[in-house]
């Protein structure tokens, strides 16, 4: 909660500059405002939204919760204080809505399509400097899980990475003793050789990167029979158009960046009595 706080705080800091130039002129005596939605979606950004106004000192009711379905119309908050702070607080109080809400939107989108499977969807670190945290919770409301947060909870070796390492098995040997004990391994492998390889290795996991359908089916087969504890996961350009295809080629999981950066704000608006 004290990393949100800090969010928020610098946020309103963000938007307020030296002063709303409004607050000083501001009529007194107390208002009250809805937050509207003008278009449907998965509401998320609830979480943020009542460290805000908790901050800020204003009172603020909400009809639905993160995770709910909203709809055109429907009044998701309801909001009462000073005018000044109310004003103050309204862009960042509805952005923080808006860009969680279409985020969670597009992971719901992305989820359902996988409900009826045992493959786990992920999302990626492609997120927006600085919004990592708040991306990857809106992520999670939609019904994603987070892959990883940063590079120091999973040693990933990309292909760029792997471009430095001459020998790949003296490489994990020497990683096993230097990450912590219960720390995975995961290799981004294009071939059905760099998979094979990678699982001689020790790898824990291994990411199926744009691969054809066909070839993850031949890799799953192949981990299936030689190395039945290694996790797969297929990433590389999975769209809401081919995510099903993947189902039935035997990964563990989808991964897709799409979720959060190809993601569409939902549109809410702020609406004084």
């Amino acid at each position: 909660m004290v990393d949100i706080k800090k969010f928020v705080k610098n946020a309103i800091i963000e938007d307020n500059g030296r002063g709303d130039l409004f607050f000083d002129i501001a009529p007194k005596g107390r208002f009250k405002a809805r937050v509207v939605a003008k278009n449907g979606g998965i509401l998320a950004g609830v979480k943020y939204a009542k460290v805000l106004s908790k901050s800020e000192k204003f009172d603020c009711k909400f009809c639905l919760l993160d995770g709910d379905i909203v709809k055109k119309g429907d009044t998701i908050a309801i909001l009462e204080g000073k005018a000044s702070i109310l004003l103050s607080s309204e862009r960042t109080f509805l952005n923080m809505l808006q860009h969680a809400s279409g985020i969670a939107t597009q992971a719901s989108k992305y989820a359902k399509l996988l409900q009826n499977s045992n493959v786990v969807l992920l999302d990626t670190r492609k997120t927006r400097p600085l919004l990592r945290n708040f991306e990857k919770y809106a992520s999670r409301v939609g019904g994603a899980i987070n892959h990883r947060l940063g590079l120091d909870d999973c040693l990933m070796l990309k292909d760029t990475h792997l471009k430095t390492i001459p020998n790949l098995k003296e490489f994990m040997k020497k990683a096993r003793k230097r990450i912590s004990w219960v720390t995975k391994i995961e290799v981004e492998c294009e071939t059905y050789e760099q998979s094979v390889l990678s699982m001689e290795a020790g790898a824990d996991i291994i990411m199926c990167d744009n691969m054809t359908y066909e070839l993850i089916t031949k890799v799953s087969k192949y981990r299936d029979k030689n190395y039945p504890h290694i996790l797969l996961e297929a990433s590389g350009n999975i769209t809401l158009d081919t995510i099903a295809n993947y189902l039935d080629t035997g990964v563990d999981a989808i991964s897709s960046g799409a979720i959060i950066h190809q993601a569409v704000w939902l549109d809410f608006s702020m609406r004084f009595d």
